[in-house]
């Protein structure tokens, strides 16, 4: 029974669980404001532009069975609109990350080939004196 604490301990405590657990917190904050993004901004735009269309009502109904098609292609519109919500945001926040990255980079200056190539036979020998 101790092993097994243990073991759990160990699991626990590794870093990549723990990353787990904070992106499933965040990622359930995000929804919450990518889905009232969605119902309370961008679905009443996409209606004005549509004209009012609401999707959710229509139905076929075939003997004693509705079929609510229109709630479906609600779904896959909405879909769709959180799907370019959260790339648009992804693609800002990297390009915002990698803006940092850019500046790192032009600060170091590049070697050049020949360079790396006389690094590379200095060490050579240095490897082969330091054998002497």
């Amino acid at each position: 029974m101790k092993k097994n604490i243990s073991e759990f301990k160990k699991f626990i405590a590794r870093g990549n669980v723990i990353d787990l657990a904070v992106g499933v917190i965040i990622g359930g904050a995000f929804s919450s404001i990518v889905t009232s993004l969605v119902e309370n901004i961008l679905t009443p735009i996409l209606g004005l532009v549509l004209g009012g269309v609401d999707f959710s009502n229509l139905s076929i109904t075939f003997r004693d069975t509705t079929i609510g098609y229109g709630a479906f292609i609600q779904s896959i519109i909405d879909f769709l609109i959180i799907a370019i919500c959260i790339f648009a945001i992804i693609k800002f926040i990297n390009k915002i990350t990698h803006i940092g990255k850019k500046e790192e980079e032009k600060a170091k200056p590049k070697k050049s080939d020949e360079v790396l190539l006389l690094e590379e036979i200095r060490d050579l020998l240095k490897e082969k004196n330091g054998d002497l």
